[in-house]
């Protein structure tokens, strides 16, 4: 198994390492998912079924939309 590791930032981002970019064959702008179970994330290649999910929940995920908000939860 090989394994490869990257730094958040002060902003929680983090570059994807190159041996993982090739194996998903990610470029620039490529939307990923976080597939989560249990305590075990695994990383793939978002497909625009993904996408299509995503975009159809966009309108509706406004509760929490404020700056108000953004700064009551920012520690989460």
């Amino acid at each position: 198994m090989q394994t490869a590791t990257s730094k958040l930032t002060g902003k929680y981002q983090a570059t994807i390492p190159e041996p993982v970019r090739n194996l998903l064959h990610l470029r620039a702008g490529d939307a990923i998912a976080f597939d989560i179970e249990d305590n075990n994330i695994h990383l793939r290649k978002a497909r625009p079924i993904d996408l299509i999910f995503a975009q159809s929940l966009e309108n509706t995920l406004n509760e929490w939309a404020s700056e108000a908000d953004e700064e009551a939860y920012r520690d989460l």
